[in-house]
């Protein structure tokens, strides 16, 4: 088989320095290479995935080489054209990573001794890049700094019973680390009451993970969605809008390229404006197998086909910050919870083990474990609170939504 040939890259660089109850556990550094050739032709796609170095003409003549797994394939590539995007800020080496590793362990274990800690940090670089025959020569490089931290109090009887964690793009010279670890564990051992209306409020990529998994073209049309038939009318709340947006400065690591090389105009495609379903999002077999239009928002797999996916989701933030939000009452930060699955209309059910209280600024307390309710509809309905303006306690966008107490 010969055709179009086309060349996926991930280079990534990534050290980490681990801790297990507050003892540095071990310092591991990566530097992986992952390539996946592929050459278009006859209706088929010839599919090879390597790990590590490999010369390019053996990568393509083993994408080849047996042509009876050429995948059923209809499309060929585009011509992108050039672009290139580096979001790198900064970087550290490996000594200054460890240093500021043990620096975070001996402010909780000195500030916090009635815990144990287990966590770490750790860099990461990555450079993904895209090439083809046709010209397409894409290449996206990022960097930051991750942080972990899990935690167990001394009389409990969980394994874990909370954690926190974030991102950055330059170090932290302490504050956003000890800001963060002062939110969550100076009033843990205080019992806080539950609240008569209780708000959620958690970092929003579980829940627009829910909302993927409903706007699937393909689902949508083949009716297993909850979304099914429901294009173009009215579903949610009025300053509800959701977006997939692959130049949004949080989208860590992600391409500006869907997983057949598609770009979108400005990087954006509104999926729900304004409580409004606009589109589902596909690739190019589903768009053409469905008759739907197609949104260049396909998943990124180097083994093999695509499907629809890959999606940086964005609900769209309020002018208010999350305590204007609020408004004078307190929110519910869920850290051990457990869910039901979500039946045919939408109702679901948590068991919240461990959260904290808080008002936005600061943490009240620990509350007992209690049991909510919720439904898809109303969570991003008449429940919706909105996503703040600020980033406190995750120092990451947050969803508030509204759920009820069962018992």
């Amino acid at each position: 088989m010969a055709g179009i040939k086309e060349k996926h890259t991930t280079h990534r660089v990534f050290s980490e320095l681990t801790f297990e109850e507050n003892k540095a556990k071990a310092f591991a550094r990566k530097n992986e290479i992952e390539s996946s050739y592929r050459v278009y032709g006859d209706g088929k796609v010839g599919i090879y995935y390597h790990c590590g170095k490999i010369d390019d003409a053996e990568g393509f003549a083993r994408a080849q080489a047996v042509p009876e797994r050429a995948r059923p394939y209809e499309f060929l590539p585009e011509n992108g054209g050039k672009r290139s995007r580096d979001k790198t800020e900064c970087s550290v080496s490996d000594r200054e990573l460890m240093d500021m590793g043990m620096e975070y362990m001996q402010y909780l274990t000195e500030k916090y001794p009635n815990f144990s800690f287990t966590g770490g940090v750790n860099a990461k670089w990555q450079c993904d890049t895209l090439e083809n025959d046709l010209g397409t020569d894409f290449s996206n490089t990022d960097y930051a700094i991750g942080v972990g931290f899990r935690f167990k109090h001394k009389d409990s009887r969980d394994i874990i019973d909370g954690g926190f964690s974030f991102n950055l793009r330059k170090p932290d010279d302490g504050t956003v680390f000890r800001t963060m670890a002062d939110l969550y564990l100076a009033n843990y051992e205080t019992v806080a009451e539950i609240p008569e209306e209780i708000i959620l409020d958690m970092q929003y990529y579980s829940r627009t993970g829910v909302l993927a998994g409903e706007l699937n073209a393909e689902g949508l049309a083949l009716g297993t969605s909850r979304l099914s038939g429901k294009i173009g009318e009215k579903v949610f709340a009025d300053d509800f809008t959701l977006e997939h947006d692959a130049g949004d400065k949080e989208c860590w690591f992600s391409r500006f390229w869907d997983g057949e090389g598609s770009v979108l105009p400005n990087d954006r495609l509104v999926l729900v404006e304004n409580g409004v379903i606009k589109t589902g999002y596909s690739d190019k077999r589903v768009a053409a197998k469905y008759n739907v239009p197609y949104t260049k928002t396909a998943s990124h797999n180097y083994t093999d086909l695509t499907a629809p996916g890959g999606l940086n989701l964005r609900i769209r933030r309020s002018d208010k910050t999350v305590r204007e939000l609020l408004n004078g009452r307190c929110a519910v930060i869920p850290m051990n919870a457990t869910g039901s699955p979500m039946d045919a209309n939408g109702d679901t059910s948590l068991i919240i083990n461990t959260s904290l209280l808080w008002d936005g600024e600061r943490v009240v307390g620990r509350l007992p474990e209690f049991r909510v309710k919720a439904n898809f509809f109303d969570m991003f309905g008449k429940d919706f609170c909105g996503v703040g303006s600020d980033d406190p306690i995750y120092n990451d966008k947050q969803i508030l939504m509204r759920v009820h107490r069962v018992g």
